[in-house]
């Protein structure tokens, strides 16, 4: 259990809460229970399918505190809210916001800096720690690049300018993406970013994780209770979660793309995985889709310092995290949205 903000977010396996008073009561087979204070709680975020007790639910309904139901794979199942409170006038003022070009502009440059940013993290911290095997002065050069693109995007005076903006620099990015490939190069070799379909075993890897973290930061948004198919960036088309996507920008590099260039470099996924269809996609077999959700799932129990809030806290709850904090920006409680800004 991990408490962030006014949010407590239930991650431990197999979990069943209950009410005792003004405290919740976290049971678990075979070990003592648990007891927290329900006072100055906002949101309860549980991960499982134990779930909670009536009179839990009731409790928060009427106290105003969100409690929200996830998988442990972190699908959005269902959020519990009372009359009062619900979430009419923050998704209002998401709408408010996605009407205007110029206050989608506002927040759509800080996820696009941030993902920029975070690209650069990527490269220079490949400098870092592979100076002997990768060519340093390349991608130092690539990295000036991406310095400079985080400068062009904050002064994008338009949706369309800062589209052009993210796209050169994600060019810049992929461009040295194959030198950030250390082990298998032979076999696991990338010229380019193609999508629809994937054309090569690293591009089926990238399009199978951005799957995967868009499906997390949709089902955070809804826990904070935004509507992920209202965006900012990525305007509305039927079927679309736009606003996740927006919100995922900054979690790209460091948390899909260090991830699948993990699965290569640590040979944790091999090439006889993949099947090149006639039209040229690439596929993935059933045992390497099930061992890379078991690396994902895994990837998300590692620890890190959120860089805004300055707390520990596991990777998988990063998307919340940046939800909670988006939710703060639109409610008025915050003057700009923190992006996730990796080190």
């Amino acid at each position: 259990m991990k408490k962030i903000g006014n949010t407590m977010y239930v991650n431990t396996p197999n979990s069943y809460l209950s009410l005792d008073g003004e405290n919740i009561i976290l049971s678990q087979k075979d070990q003592d229970d648990r007891r927290y204070p329900l006072h100055n709680l906002e949101g309860i975020v549980t991960f499982g399918y134990a779930g909670a007790s009536p009179a839990l639910m009731g409790y928060c309904a009427e106290k105003g505190i969100n409690l929200t139901f996830m998988t442990s794979h972190g699908r959005f199942l269902a959020r519990v809210v009372g009359e009062k409170y619900g979430n009419v006038l923050l998704r209002k003022e998401q709408y408010r916001i996605s009407d205007s070009e110029e206050k989608s502009l506002f927040v759509s440059k800080n996820m696009i800096i941030g993902k920029i940013y975070n690209s650069k993290s990527v490269v220079d911290r490949a400098c870092r720690d592979y100076p002997l095997r990768i060519d340093v002065e390349r991608l130092k050069k690539t990295s000036q690049n991406l310095k400079n693109a985080t400068k062009f995007a904050r002064e994008a005076n338009s949706l369309e300018q800062l589209l052009g903006f993210e796209g050169e620099a994600a060019t810049q990015y992929f461009g040295v993406f194959d030198d950030l490939i250390l082990q298998q190069k032979e076999t696991f070799k990338f010229s380019g970013r193609n999508k629809r379909p994937p054309l090569d075993a690293v591009n089926a890897l990238l399009s199978f994780s951005y799957s995967l973290l868009a499906k997390e930061v949709s089902a955070a948004l809804e826990a904070v209770g935004l509507d992920p198919y209202v965006g900012f960036l990525h305007r509305d088309r039927p079927g679309r979660t736009s606003l996740a996507l927006d919100l995922m920008e900054e979690l790209r590099a460091p948390f899909a793309d260090r991830f699948v260039l993990s699965l290569i470099n640590k040979k944790m996924v091999n090439i006889k995985g993949f099947t090149t269809m006639e039209n040229g996609a690439v596929i993935m077999d059933e045992d390497t889709r099930k061992d890379v959700l078991r690396a994902w799932q895994e990837k998300k129990k590692d620890e890190i310092k959120h860089p805004f809030l300055e707390e520990k806290m596991e990777w998988g709850l990063i998307p919340h995290v940046q939800a909670m904090l988006l939710a703060r920006y639109i409610r008025g409680d915050l003057d700009n949205y923190p992006p996730f800004l990796w080190k």
